[in-house]
């Protein structure tokens, strides 16, 4: 299909009409809507019709399942492709249904039933490898990835499922890379791919290669959670609340009411003028990790390190929280020093003066007199156990709060200026808190 078809497509009307419907038409779809987002609209208005005639026959009933998936009606969408054709094409998005909704065996015996009904072989087994690997069983999943051969190894589906298990595999990330490379060299609109590719740059520190593929992946359809909620994050750390909300509008879209996204949404809306992921958590914790790595650890010269201990600067990331002009005011520290400075913290993905706006305060001590053993254990438990969203685990890793008690020592009002952390993020902070007996000071 041409990019002029796509122009004048009536994707409506391709949908309603009474012709076979096979893989070839679900990715007419997919890249008629990743082309033009405003054919969503009239794919799900294509749905309502289908789902509103009571005469449809076993076949539409299939094609209403598929088109319901695509929305992300995963529920709706199993349940109708349970009383359908009972085709190989039902079964397999019925195993696609399946996975999605968690249901990791029953999507792998779902994939069998699909395969054994004649649907693609190497499709099936790439989809019950998926499963496998978020079921955990990673060297399984492995092993069915190392079993397909010929044509479809060279497919995107293919090298994005072997780069996202080698991932998950010790020593094997620069194989990841370059399969998620390869998979987009293949397929420009791959969802899993671009999203993977666009994770390990996050986690590198390279934000505008991370963005740009964020925003590559979001165009594609159908998109994962996970792609636009990291690209509405990035977006709101930028102040362009405007697309952050897009971004949060095009998930609501599919998934009307999911609570956490509509939480942002409402602080993107509070915040701005006018949007899940393990995934972003892991990246956070791990940038809590560089920030309080001492600067002693790396190799400095001797002058700049006499400087930096009389400045009391025992971190990263209270590096991060001095301009160049301030380490150059102190004395003896000369321009060689700030060069090193400079690329000491470039290698780690940061930069003096990041956090300049964030100074690490010099909180109330807390009286612990009137506390148990165990509630004074609880203080030195890490922040990471509290399971914050993304939003306020961004907070605490730009404020330097690494445990239960140096969260418990900030007020709400300290809280509420850092960047992006709106009273939505306050109130989840404060019941987690809550859960554990405890409250922030002032509370």
């Amino acid at each position: 299909m041409s990019e002029v078809d796509l122009e004048v497509l009536d994707l409506k009307q391709m949908v309603l009409a009474s012709n076979a419907f096979g893989p070839n038409d679900v990715a007419e779809i997919r890249k008629a809507v990743t082309e033009n987002y405003g054919h969503f609209s009239e794919l799900r208005d294509a749905t309502q019709e289908m789902e509103q005639d009571t005469a449809l026959t076993p076949a539409n009933r299939t094609k209403m399942g598929v088109c319901q998936f695509l929305l992300g009606r995963f529920s709706d969408a199993l349940e109708t492709l349970s009383s359908a054709d009972g085709s190989a094409m039902a079964l397999f998005y019925g195993a696609r249904c399946r996975f999605e909704l968690g249901q990791y065996q029953e999507s792998i015996e779902a994939y069998e039933k699909a395969k054994v009904s004649g649907y693609n072989e190497d499709q099936c087994k790439i989809g019950i490898a998926e499963a496998k690997r978020y079921a955990g069983e990673i060297e399984e999943a492995m092993a069915i990835l190392d079993d397909i051969f010929g044509p479809a190894e060279q497919t995107a589906d293919y090298m994005y499922q072997r780069a996202a298990t080698a991932a998950l595999i010790g020593g094997r990330m620069e194989e990841a890379i370059n399969l998620y490379q390869r998979a987009v060299a293949t397929d420009e609109n791959h969802a899993g791919a671009l999203f993977g590719l666009a994770l390990e740059n996050d986690r590198l520190g390279n934000d505008d290669e991370a963005l740009q593929l964020y925003e590559r992946a979001a165009k594609a359809f159908p998109t994962g959670l996970g792609a636009l909620t990291n690209l509405g994050v990035m977006y709101e750390d930028r102040n362009e609340y405007d697309k952050a909300q897009m971004c949060y509008k095009r998930i609501l879209d599919c998934f009307p009411g999911h609570p956490r996204t509509a939480l942002y949404m409402k602080d993107a809306s509070a915040t701005g003028n006018m949007l899940y992921d393990e995934e972003a958590q892991r990246r956070n914790d791990r940038l809590a990790q560089i920030l309080n790595m001492p600067v002693s650890n790396f190799e400095l010269s001797v002058r700049s390190r006499n400087c930096l201990q009389k400045m009391g600067i025992e971190t990263i990331g209270e590096l991060t929280r001095h301009t160049e002009q301030e380490l150059l005011g102190s004395k003896n520290f000369g321009e060689t020093s700030l060069v090193e400075i400079r690329e000491m913290l470039s290698q780690k993905g940061l930069s003096l003066g990041q956090f300049a706006g964030e100074k690490k305060s010099n909180d109330p001590p807390i009286d612990t007199s009137h506390m148990s053993a165990d509630e004074q254990a609880l203080l030195e438990r890490p922040i990471a156990d509290l399971n914050l969203s993304v939003r306020a685990r961004k907070c605490m890793t730009r404020l330097q709060i690494n445990t239960i008690g140096e969260l418990i020592r900030k007020t709400g009002d300290d809280m509420l200026e850092c960047k992006n952390f709106g009273v939505t993020s306050l109130n989840e902070v404060r019941e987690k808190l809550g859960d554990l007996g405890l409250k922030m000071r002032g509370d």
